[in-house]
């Protein structure tokens, strides 16, 4: 490789490094529920205001920090406060930043009170003033950890992870004006290193640094004992360690050898600030020594973000030269998908642009025992879907393509290309994709509690579902309909909503999933029409079922529909297959207007539900049903509809009906040259 090449292909990775590291996946921290701002409205306008300036501000000072108070009028006046990480550069800062105001408002349901979290920076905004800052009570906390623990010596490494998360932490407050700082400490030969990362926000004097921190170690540092990695993240302070680096330059704080074994994994009460040496020429590594007492004495670098330009210079070449290796190496499974998969010879190609997501196929032969049958988590019309666990313990689900299907190709292009593009906690989250030794593999975060099909309409586990969580999934959905329609980069109708495709988190929280039938749509385009119809009976809008027609509005009749099945229990396309003569739409409009609709509630709920709300969302239902699909409302206003009690909602009109032939068979009437063969049950893949 000559030196020209050399210098392109770093440039080249440095980019693609840098753009996916800034972006992330965003952990959001949102206020209470209730307390929400429309979509439009003069509170987003002053946080896109404060969008315009932020992070050019942040990024462009020496602490990669900076606020905004008070801008706007009351009630609708906006603070907000932006950090990045104290190893990033300016340019990933801003970024990262940037990236941050184009997601908070929907990774948060556009609540006032929210902080999004990336991995190179957070961004808060709120309506009350949170400037200055009393760090006192119990701090809002965002805590994630590994399900994988350490099996050898984990005693050791409970006092390992707590020693050097306190002396990270008394640097960051005692040692650096950036109120940031990095460490590591040496362990066993499974993991040879443990990393630690601590940082607050820079205008907190050093005691409120450190009592936060010491809050939020406190709080979590019990619950991760023996995990490999984990951290807690908070508006003015956070902290992480991990037994894989993942902080950029030296590290600040260095322990050597093994702790005392008097230490609990609890920090102290009142920590002790080390002793550090502070001299500008010290260059030699940091050690630790125990002293008679138990406690550590530690021997830092001093003043280690003033470093010689020189030596930046040669770090970085060195490392530039190791992400080109790796870059290397990662794409020689894309080269030898496309060589092996000569049965679809455009396919890698057509996906070659998301090459940076690409998992080997050992890794998830690994994961999932080969595609165990006991890991299988079920199967539907072009594929099964397993269960899978990676090496750092992330579960996963797996979406294995059937070599003998064509439309499933197509399908899971198109998945492929789109999903990974949406990010928002009410959409499934895309980890990956393997194209290797013939196989099609889409990777999704493992979502524990499936569909909720598998839920809702089963006699004995509807019952875990109250009101409350009925009623977060509902809006939880709306919001998820609301990003992929209105507030994403793209706009995409997803063509196949249903109970089936609704997964549900640990915390019953929704994630709309496979999106192999949606379609992109530009921004002034209204409708499309296609002559081969898909989906599935009961949840497919009038005018899509009989004339092909598709639009977000035809997301909305299927959303309507699921809003009805969530309150009464009850399947629509119930009546489509069997002898029954009347479907859950017209069931429910018979009832509103006789006034008795609270009778076609799921009695598994005993009663024990919110009367208000549940006539809200039956009328919400109700409207998006509409025959007409212009009377369907957007999601935003579904969404707002259903956080505000003050909203007025309008009467909804009869909802359109079909009749059926004597079988449960096809739609009556549909006009010619539609196909209606692909109109049918599509089993749920995750």
């Amino acid at each position: 490789m000559d030196c020209c090449h050399l210098v392109l292909s770093v440039a080249i990775v440095a980019v693609a490094l840098l753009v996916p590291r800034a972006g992330g996946y965003p952990w959001p921290l949102c206020g209470d529920a209730g307390s929400n701002f429309p979509a439009r409205s003069k509170y987003l306008a002053n946080i896109n205001l404060i969008g315009t300036t932020l992070p050019s501000n942040a990024s462009s000072s020496p602490e990669l920090f900076a606020t905004a108070a008070g801008v706007g009028s009351v009630p609708d006046q906006v603070s907000a406060l932006a950090l990045c990480r104290g190893d990033a550069n300016a340019s990933l800062c801003l970024i990262c930043l940037n990236q941050a105001f184009r997601d908070l408002p929907n990774a948060c349901a556009y609540s006032k009170d929210a902080t999004v979290f990336y991995e190179s920076c957070q961004l808060s905004y709120s309506n009350a003033s949170i400037f200055p800052v009393v760090v006192s009570g119990k701090i809002k906390e965002y805590m994630f950890g590994s399900y994988t623990n350490v099996t050898k010596e984990p005693a050791r490494f409970n006092r390992v992870v707590a020693a050097l998360v306190n002396a990270t932490a008394n640097y960051a407050a005692y040692n650096s004006t950036r109120r940031y700082a990095s460490g590591e400490a040496d362990f066993n030969q499974e993991y040879p290193k443990v990393y630690s990362w601590a940082q607050c926000t820079p205008d907190l004097t050093p005691a409120r640094c450190r009592g936060c921190l010491t809050q939020i170690i406190a709080d979590s540092i019990g619950l991760f004992e023996s995990r490999i990695w984990a951290g807690t993240l908070a508006v003015r302070c956070s902290f992480r360690y991990s037994t894989l680096p993942f902080l950029n330059g030296s590290m600040q704080v260095q322990l050597l050898g093994p702790p005392a074994r008097s230490g609990s994994p609890a920090p102290a009460p009142a920590p002790v600030v080390p002793t550090v040496n502070v001299t500008p020429p010290v260059a030699t590594p940091t050690t630790s020594t125990a002293t008679p007492a138990g406690r550590r004495k530690y021997s830092v670098p001093g003043l280690v973000l003033i470093i010689l330009l020189p030596t930046l210079a040669a770090v970085n070449l060195v490392v530039g030269l190791c992400f080109c290796f790796c870059f290397w190496r990662r794409r020689r499974p894309v080269t030898k998908a496309k060589h092996t998969y000569a049965s679809y010879p455009t396919e890698a190609e057509d996906i070659e642009s998301l090459d940076s997501m690409f998992i080997d196929i050992s890794t998830l032969r690994a994961a999932t025992d080969d595609f165990a049958d006991t890991n299988k988590l079920g199967e539907g019309g072009f594929g099964a879907v397993y269960k899978g666990v990676l090496p750092d313990g992330d579960e996963i689900a797996v979406k294995r393509l059937s070599k003998s299907s064509t439309q499933g190709v197509e399908e899971l292009k198109n998945e492929l290309a789109l999903i990974a593009k949406l990010k928002h906690k009410n959409l499934v989250s895309l980890v990956g994709v393997c194209l290797e030794q013939q196989e099609r593999l889409l990777v999704y975060e493992f979502v524990p509690n499936r569909s909720l099909d598998l839920t809702l309409f089963d006699t004995e586990k509807c019952e875990q579902l109250d009101w409350e969580k009925r009623f977060k999934i509902i809006n939880g959905i709306a919001r998820g309909l609301q990003y992929l329609h209105e507030d994403s980069q793209l706009k995409i109708v997803h063509r196949d909503l249903k109970a089936s495709n609704i997964l549900l988190d640990a915390n019953m929280n929704p994630k709309i999933s496979d999106f192999g039938l949606a379609r992109n749509f530009s921004r002034d385009q209204t409708q499309a029409v296609t002559k081969r119809v898909i989906g599935t009976f009961g949840y497919m809008a009038p005018e899509y079922q009989m004339r092909g027609n598709y639009s977000i509005k035809s997301d909305t009749f299927s959303f309507g529909v699921m809003v009805l099945e969530i309150v009464t229990g009850r399947k629509n396309n119930e009546s489509y297959n069997s002898q029954q003569s009347e479907d859950l739409l017209t069931k429910v409009w018979e009832q509103w207007v006789a006034g008795t609709v609270l009778q076609t509630v799921d009695p598994s709920m005993n009663g024990s539900f919110s009367e208000s709300d549940v006539l809200r969302c039956i009328n919400v239902g109700l409207l998006c049903v509409q025959g007409n699909p212009t009377d369907r409302p957007l999601m935003s206003a579904v969404v707002l509809m259903l956080g505000s009690e003050t909203v007025e909602l309008q009467a909804p009109s009869k909802p359109t009906f079909f009749s059926r032939n004597g079988n449960g068979g096809a739609v009556s009437g549909v006009v010619p040259g539609v196909s209606t063969a692909s109109m049918e049950e599509r089993p749920s893949m995750v």
